[in-house]
């Protein structure tokens, strides 16, 4: 018999009457032998030693009550990550390094495999499978990037999403220079034959992989699991850097996730515990059809003004299909709009604006608005997206313009 579960066959028997006895020496971690079983011990108070970590009568019922972790009857569940603000995702760690990664929103889980340790043989079909060390990802997230970045983590990265001239994140850049990582293609025309034959062992997309779902299926196929991260649908803007956590713990660098995002809550916390302003900050982007998109208010931009001291314009808009952008006709943003202190023109996609000038080419009625008049009108710059690390400065800057302190500013330039 296996001495993994020996201790669970004695219990068996202390529970029949037929033998009474406690502990066992420490198991190989094959996954030959009887699972361990799921049921509740909840008949005796004793405690078991399996792979040296220490199970108490309270660690099953944590399965019980976290159901989508119990995944395995081979696996021994340790405990879920706490998150702060994140909801978008959740992270399960069980004995010998196994890792769970969850997307809420889409339902999908990939389960880390510590080098030189098996696949749990009973895994189910839909959860994906990724071994450590994670390598030769394809990364079509710009906002991610960053987040490898800061993880030390960018050589796990081979094939990009983006050309190196779009890439505002200096390791990339370097990287693609390098020809340490590839362009492979953007998210609705990847190179396929490139990817399948660089043994692509993961894809990272955001959501608008749903604009192109064969491509999405077409990896399927190919055996390559696509992850779609959903940082940017988080409400709190420390949600979204929060998701450093998620990829901490997909590349076994928890600790080093743990710090980036202490740092980043700590200037957050900082500019919030600030004076606050009743200044009104529109927040916005014209479509190529001459449409206004905003953010919904539950958004994290939002979010960031009013923890940078301002308001948003907008205190209850949202969108019946969970969309994080809202489009409107131009007419209605005037009506809304026009007597706003504060004008923030979104540059992630399309480039942004250079000049009132531009400003006015795309709309004239931006001529009769107060912040226009007040030369109050700010553009973001490119690399606001990409650099999803750094949320605390952002913060601070749209923190200087609401208090009218224009010097050294990072992510936000003025248009004249």
């Amino acid at each position: 018999m296996h001495k993994k579960f020996f201790p669970f066959i004695c219990i068996c028997l202390i529970m029949t009457g037929l033998l009474g006895f406690s502990g066992c020496g420490s198991p190989s971690s094959d996954f030959s032998g009887v699972p361990i079983e799921s049921e509740s011990l909840s008949d005796t108070k004793d405690d078991y030693s399996v792979n040296d970590n220490v199970i108490q009568e309270s660690d099953r019922f944590d399965l019980i009550n976290i159901p989508e972790a119990d995944i395995s009857k081979y696996l021994v569940f340790e405990r879920q990550l706490e998150t702060e603000y994140a909801s978008e995702f959740k992270v399960f760690y069980y004995a010998d390094g196994y890792v769970l990664l969850s997307v809420v929103e889409d339902d999908s889980k990939f389960l880390i495999i510590p080098e030189g340790k098996d696949v749990p043989e009973d895994i189910k079909e839909e959860i994906n499978v990724i071994r450590r060390p994670v390598k030769d990802i394809y990364l079509v997230s710009s906002a991610v990037m960053d987040m490898f970045a800061g993880l030390d983590g960018v050589d796990a990265i081979t094939f990009s999403g983006k050309k190196e001239k779009d890439w505002c994140i200096d390791k990339a850049a370097d990287a693609m220079r390098e020809g340490k990582m590839l362009y492979a293609g953007k998210y609705s025309k990847p190179d396929y034959e490139m990817i399948v034959s660089g043994d692509c062992s993961l894809v990272i997309e955001n959501t608008m992989i749903y604009h192109s779902p064969e491509v999405k299926e077409r990896f399927e196929e190919f055996g390559i699991p696509v992850m779609v991260e959903y940082s940017n649908y988080e409400n709190h803007p420390l949600g979204k850097v929060e998701w450093i956590k998620f990829f901490g713990a997909l590349l076994g660098k928890d600790e080093e996730a743990q710090k980036i995002y202490e740092e980043q809550k700590h200037l957050v916390k900082e500019v919030e515990s600030g004076k606050k302003s009743d200044k009104t900050v529109a927040y916005f982007y014209i479509t190529s059809n001459n449409l206004i998109q905003v953010r919904k208010s539950s958004d994290h931009i939002p979010k960031m003004i009013e923890i940078a001291g301002g308001k948003y314009i907008y205190e209850d808009l949202e969108s019946e299909d969970s969309k994080l952008m809202i489009n409107m006709q131009i007419e209605q943003f005037y009506s809304d709009a026009k007597d706003a202190d504060i004008l923030i023109y979104n540059s992630s996609i399309d480039g942004g604006v250079g000049s009132l000038d531009e400003l006015f080419a795309k709309c004239d009625l931006f001529k009769d608005f107060k912040a226009v008049k007040e030369g109050n009108v700010w553009c973001t710059s490119k690399d606001m997206y990409q650099e999803s690390l750094s949320t605390g400065k952002m913060i601070e800057d749209l923190n200087r313009i609401i208090n009218e302190d224009y010097e050294n500013l990072n992510y936000l330039y003025r248009l004249f």
